[in-house]
């Protein structure tokens, strides 16, 4: 049974990572509405993974007597002044996230919860492959600088993610 601290603590990590989603998702549409397909592709599975992290915190707090209790989510930005400042963005929501999740584990610990920590460390490794990933993109747009043939490259490889052949 989760604790009424770690429960409330869950449910607000809940709601960050459907704002993930809803975040991913306003990026998604600015790239495609800046002709970015293959980047506005990344973004979307972005947004269907944070989705999926949405559903693994719904489950955990369910399957641990908790109830789920879904807040406000908030009208995430909408445009960029470049693709570079749309990663960058990214990237440092990444890192927020983790810090979030460093403070779940710390809570956990605290309390004693070793099921929720142990929950919390599938989480932990995955926010090092998310920020390793946000940050790789920043530094490839920072490589091609105002190469619109690397521009185009870049976006043909982006939206390679998760298809096959």
């Amino acid at each position: 049974m989760l604790s009424k601290n770690m429960e409330k603590a869950l449910n607000e990590q809940i709601n960050a990572e459907v704002f993930s989603t809803y975040l991913y998702l306003s990026m998604a549409a600015w790239f495609h509405s800046q002709k970015l397909a293959g980047f506005g592709h990344w973004m979307e599975a972005q947004a269907r993974e944070e989705w999926e992290h949405t559903m693994k915190f719904f489950h955990y707090v369910d399957e641990r007597g908790g109830r789920v209790l879904l807040g406000k989510i908030d009208a995430p930005q909408a445009e960029w002044e470049s693709p570079l400042e749309a990663f960058k963005a990214a990237y440092e929501h990444e890192k927020y996230i983790t810090g979030r999740i460093h403070e779940l584990v710390a809570l956990a610990r605290e309390e004693n919860d070793y099921a929720t920590e142990n929950f919390l460390q599938w989480f932990v490794t995955e926010q090092v492959e998310e920020e390793s990933s946000t940050g790789r993109v920043v530094d490839q747009i920072e490589m091609v600088a105002d190469s619109r043939q690397g521009l185009f490259m870049l976006d043909r490889e982006l939206g390679a993610r998760g298809r096959q052949g």
